[in-house]
């Protein structure tokens, strides 16, 4: 196991291994020189970074669909929400 400082902050680095077809592997390697990561590591974190993120926001919209009812968002209620701001500063 590597260990990476990162800011502040120690971040345990685990190996892992992965096999790619021939096509992948070009696609992946000219990914990594047209966009400067460091190496195909980088590039897959950077996916997976951003697929986690993706099932973040698909979690928070379902639970947004999912409680219920909203409001109307009309100049009133941009009123009351700036006013909650500036009353709370």
């Amino acid at each position: 196991m590597t260990i990476f400082a990162i800011g502040h902050k120690l971040t345990d680095m685990a190996t892992m291994n992965i096999s790619l077809p021939d096509e992948l592997r070009q696609f992946a390697e000219a990914q990594v020189s047209a966009h400067l990561y460091a190496s195909g590591s980088e590039y897959v974190r950077e996916l997976i970074r951003r697929d986690r993120d993706n099932v973040l926001l698909r979690e928070a919209v379902l639970a947004g669909v999912r409680s219920g009812d909203g409001a109307d968002m009309d100049a009133d209620y941009f009123a009351r929400l700036r006013g909650r701001f500036s009353d709370a500063s």
